[in-house]
């Protein structure tokens, strides 16, 4: 699924790039040829001084194809799976037949109340994001009796969030219940504090994201079969002193409404006579932290907003309106390829957005920003987009399980079928997780993927045998990631594109070219008819 400016590193079937799952051994480093062209379609291939090393060759008997091969080990990566490109197409189109005939008949055949009596196991999904979401699409109710258990009863369009902020889209138009998803599924609005894995209980407390708990805080209990655990990351300040407390987030719809609200209170303060040209200048300073793709991509959307709606409505104060975005490495975007991030650079400029690389901050406070070169940035509105940090029920998790003891990092290590290690009955995916055979980008694109495949694996495999199998005897194949490319808005109508294709080439696009592919994507990605149809009426 292409998504957006937050989908990760690209993958090409079969070979490693980045931090991604190994395929191959590299004797000597990649280094990519390109010609960035606005506008244009450029092609680019990855041209190596050394020859690949081959992987080991698969079994063609009948055997291999019923999982007689040496099975996937937490030492041995289920990358060397590599069907051919044709069979992968075959594969996918028959999931695709089977996800749609499994949707057409609980949507137009199949009432709650039919399965009332059906005896089926228990599947537990913890969270409502892009994971869960894509799971619940796909899972087969009719094996399943499936229960969401989240704070958050419907399902956020993570992507637009810097539009909904500014106003471009409504909130209304990137959300869609959870019930509406898959009418079959059970949802509990409840936080889930900790798991028992021995009695396979939950230890939940009913409320919606915004309920604090404490030692006050009445609990219940939720059994399962099988548990998924899919509860995303929040936003990272990394220890900085006043972020949490001064910084705006873009988590969710709650932050995207507290940011627009800020931003037009801003103005309205700025508008009032009692402050001097240079207050006004300071408290009309938004400073945007992070250069990744949300903080690029609030940053275009704001200079956007300032130019085509604020400009009419404060003619007198749009000349002393400031965004500055804070980097800490030498440059933004950096999952893109370095021609292309430098038609971004290019572009903020000329939309009059400072961008400061190379820099960090240590503290912030209501009206100031200081960072660790000595700099004080003076600031109206401080937007924190520098990054994910796993949640506390995620580390709890971590603590809890022996076999997880050395990891640092905070997410679930999960095995290449998507099962926490240490754990039985247990999966984790999206942005929680991590797995132990490689890092993969925290991203939507990533996270939609793994609960597309684990419904599958859940609807046909038997999963007590190692590995999941068949009634037939096949295996399941492990989850690998397929990158279908990374997208960013970059103001005044204009976009980056970047997209892998086979046979190693790359197709990148720049300019108003790619920002009809950005929108159509968006749109195409949009999850029900109904939130196209909301969001180009809002466009």
């Amino acid at each position: 699924m292409v998504t957006v400016g937050k989908i990760g590193f690209a993958v090409v079937p079969g070979w490693a790039t980045e931090d991604n799952v190994p395929r191959v051994d590299f004797s000597t480093k990649t280094q990519r040829v390109r010609r960035v062209v606005p506008g244009r379609v450029r092609m680019g291939v990855d041209v190596k001084d050394a020859e690949k090393v081959p992987l080991k060759e698969e079994s063609t008997s009948s055997s291999a194809t019923q999982g007689s091969t040496v099975e996937p080990s937490l030492t041995q990566p289920a990358a060397e799976y590599r069907p051919s490109m044709l069979c992968e197409l075959v594969e996918g189109l028959q999931e695709t037949v089977e996800d749609v005939s499994l949707h057409l008949q609980r949507k137009y055949f199949t009432k709650k109340t039919d399965l009332i009596n059906k005896k089926r196991k228990k599947l537990v999904i913890l969270g409502s994001g892009w994971a869960s979401h894509a799971m619940i699409k796909v899972v087969d109710n009719f094996k399943w009796d499936v229960q969401v258990v989240s704070p958050k009863n419907y399902f956020l369009f993570t992507p637009m969030l810097p539009s909904s902020s500014v106003g471009t889209v409504e909130f209304r138009s990137i959300v869609e219940p959870i019930r509406a998803s898959n009418e079959l599924v059970e949802y509990v609005e409840a936080k889930c504090l900790r798991i028992d894995p021995t009695r396979k209980m939950l230890i939940c407390a009913s409320g919606d994201e915004n309920l604090k708990v404490d030692d006050d805080t009445e609990t219940f209990e939720i059994s399962y079969d099988q548990l998924v655990v899919a509860v995303g990351a929040r936003t990272g300040t990394f220890g900085v002193e006043g972020a949490e407390q001064y910084c705006y987030f873009l988590k969710g719809i709650d932050d995207a409404r507290r940011l627009r609200r800020a931003i037009v209170d801003t103005f309205e303060k700025a508008n009032l006579d009692i402050y001097s040209e240079e207050e006004k200048r300071k408290l009309l300073t938004f400073v945007v932290v992070g250069g990744g793709p949300t903080g690029c991509e609030f940053a275009a959307e704001l200079r956007d907003f300032l130019r085509n709606d604020l400009a009419r409505f404060y003619p007198l104060l749009i000349n002393l309106v400031g965004v500055k975005l804070l980097q800490s490495g030498d440059s933004i975007l950096t999952q893109f390829d370095a021609s292309l991030r430098e038609q971004a650079l290019e572009n903020f400029r000329k939309s009059g957005i400072d961008v400061i690389t190379n820099t960090r901050v240590i503290r912030v406070t209501k009206d100031r920003i200081y960072l660790r070169d000595g700099t004080e940035i003076p600031s109206g509105v401080c937007v924190w987009a520098a990054g994910n940090a796993p949640t506390n029920f995620a580390r709890n998790l971590v603590k809890d399980v022996p076999e997880q003891a050395s990891q640092k990092s905070g997410r679930i290590l999960v095995d290449d079928y998507l099962r926490v290690v240490g754990l039985k009955d247990v999966f984790a995916i999206g942005d929680c997780s991590e797995v132990v055979s490689g890092s993969l980008p925290a991203s939507a694109q990533v996270a939609a993927q793994q609960g597309a495949y684990l419904a599958r694996l859940l609807n046909k495999y038997e999963l007590d045998e190692e590995p999941p199998k068949m009634r037939s005897g096949n295996s399941a194949r492990p989850f690998r990631f397929l990158s279908l490319g990374i997208l960013a808005y970059i103001g005044s109508d204009q976009a980056l594109v970047e997209i892998d294709l086979p046979g190693q080439q790359h197709l990148d696009l720049a300019g108003r070219l790619a920002f009809l592919l950005w929108r159509s994507v968006y749109l195409t990605k949009q999850v029900s008819t109904r939130n196209r149809v909301l969001v180009l009426a809002d466009w």
